[in-house]
């Protein structure tokens, strides 16, 4: 490993060590209204776009994932149709509403919305449409990064719209290695994926004595068809991917 890989490595260590001190008490939190809402029928929906909405993917259908989680998936907000068009819409009014209404989300659910910046148009319509709909929510988002960066027409940063938000304490840009004067080396991903499953596993913990304990297993474990598709059958209806 070269040096420089070397200090991403420590830079993303001391991240997700800050994040593990700082935030312990909102993954908690957090945890506890997801379980909740599974409860009382409701599912988690991930929310996010650009490569944010990567972790709607990591949540869904993996192995040791949560059965309840649904990703919130629109072809205009990918790079599916090209990245400057995707750049483009998810500053654009209304594209969030419409990714969200092709969806059934209700009060008894919990919509978790990941953008970086915390700024741009959608992610911010995003919580603004689930605080009209009493609907409960969660951001994944830097602090930091959001008081830097411009902010769109609705004048709002996510973490002040949101019920409870969780800072991944990544650097304005996402980057933290410098190369030849340009900065390199996002981390976002990967400590938006550690607080997620941080999330999950405490969510596990909290639904340990349910009946269907609803987190799949990896299809190429023994048990796993049986646990699977009951899971499946169970959240069919809800989750419009499985």
């Amino acid at each position: 490993m070269s040096s420089l890989s070397k200090k991403y490595l420590s830079i993303i260590s001391k991240i997700l060590d800050k994040i593990s001190d700082e935030e312990e008490k909102k993954i908690t939190d957090c945890a506890k209204i997801i379980a909740d809402s599974y409860k009382k029928g409701g599912q988690l929906y991930i929310f996010g776009t650009g490569h944010s909405r990567l972790l709607g993917e990591e949540a869904f259908h993996r192995a040791g994932g949560f059965a309840a989680a649904c990703p919130i998936r629109d072809d205009n907000l990918t790079f599916k149709k090209g990245a400057k068009k995707a750049t483009s819409l998810e500053r654009t009014p209304n594209v969030a509403r419409k990714a969200l209404n092709k969806y059934n989300i209700t009060k008894k659910d919990i919509l978790m919305i990941v953008s970086n910046s915390g700024v741009n148009h959608a992610p911010v319509e995003a919580a603004i449409i689930a605080k009209e709909k009493n609907i409960k929510t969660i951001a994944l988002t830097s602090v930091k990064y959001s008081k830097k960066a411009p902010l769109s027409k609705l004048n709002k940063k996510l973490y002040e719209i949101v019920d409870i938000f969780i800072d991944n304490k990544i650097p304005p840009g996402d980057t933290v290695i410098s190369v030849n004067k340009f900065s390199v080396g996002p981390v976002s991903t990967i400590t938006g994926s550690f607080i997620l499953n941080a999330i999950l596993i405490e969510v596990a913990s909290m639904l340990k004595t349910e009946k269907i304990f609803p987190f799949y297993i990896s299809s190429n474990m023994p048990n796993a068809t049986k646990n699977n598709t009951k899971l499946e059958n169970k959240f069919r209806k809800q989750n419009p991917h499985l």
